[in-house]
């Protein structure tokens, strides 16, 4: 399996994940040259994907959704929340139903030869999940905009062969910013996004000796930048109870400008 984030943060998301036959996208958040542009960048074609998974209808993630879809006739995969709210936003334009596919949660489905789990996941939108997806023994995850996380998360993210990880904010950084407190509390709340901390906490519960790529991903543009990120997830892994340091694992940021490496996994 393949996957790498074609653009990753609070302004825009979309992430390609493959096989040798099949392929897909998780999110549209940026602009179709964007997209197309990272794809030829690993020499793919927009025509070339089998669909796109939707993780939820915050435009940072369906900003081109609708023209793909027309463009290329891409089947859209969401939850019945997400999908009605894309059906329904005239920013959208007009999408063919025929197009559309509603996923239930814990119900995995497949896509030519990859098999994909959507999981409930804490956030402000309608019916949000993040994806697992599979390749016979070999899986890989996209774990975003999560306000917390539990054991039900955890069990969702096990045994994973990479994932890409929300990293959103520095607590510090956001409580000493300057956005306004109501969006502050949104953000630190159970439905908002995870901190820096937080991730390095939850890939404490999932690291297992296969891991084999860690992407850090949603990094917010004003409350958090790489650097500080790698570290605080680097030192989380380190000097928590488990057997690992953070330098077992390999672990890279993604950018939200520039489409990140291609792993094989």
């Amino acid at each position: 399996m393949d996957f790498c984030t074609i653009a990753s943060g609070s302004s825009g998301n979309c992430t390609y994940v493959g096989s040798d036959h099949t392929a897909l996208l998780v999110d549209a958040g940026i602009t179709g040259k964007r997209i197309t542009e990272g794809l030829r960048g690993i020499d793919r074609e927009p025509g070339d994907i089998q669909g796109i998974l939707v993780t939820h209808e915050h435009s940072d993630h369906i900003k081109s959704l609708g023209i793909l879809a027309r463009k290329y006739h891409l089947p859209i995969y969401g939850t019945a929340g997400t999908i009605e709210y894309v059906m329904h936003c005239s920013a959208m334009g007009y999408i063919d139903p025929s197009l559309t596919h509603l996923i239930r949660t814990d119900e995995p489905f497949s896509i030519g030869d990859l098999t994909v789990e959507g999981f409930k996941i804490s956030h402000d939108a309608a019916q949000p999940c993040g994806y697992r997806i599979s390749n016979g023994d070999h899986s890989v995850a996209v774990a975003t905009d999560m306000g917390c996380y539990d054991d039900y998360i955890v069990d969702h993210l096990r045994n994973l062969d990479g994932i890409v990880l929300e990293a959103n904010h520095d607590v510090n950084m956001l409580q000493a910013g300057p956005y306004p407190y109501p969006l502050k509390r949104r953000i630190l709340g159970q439905m908002g996004h995870l901190s820096n901390e937080s991730a390095g906490a939850l890939l404490c519960d999932i690291l297992h000796d296969g891991m084999k790529q860690i992407v850090l991903g949603h990094l917010s543009k004003e409350n958090n930048y790489e650097a500080l990120a790698f570290a605080a997830v680097h030192t989380e892994i380190t000097m928590a109870d488990n057997p690992y340091h953070g330098d077992d694992f390999p672990i890279t940021v993604a950018s939200r400008e520039k489409p990140g490496e291609l792993f094989h996994v």
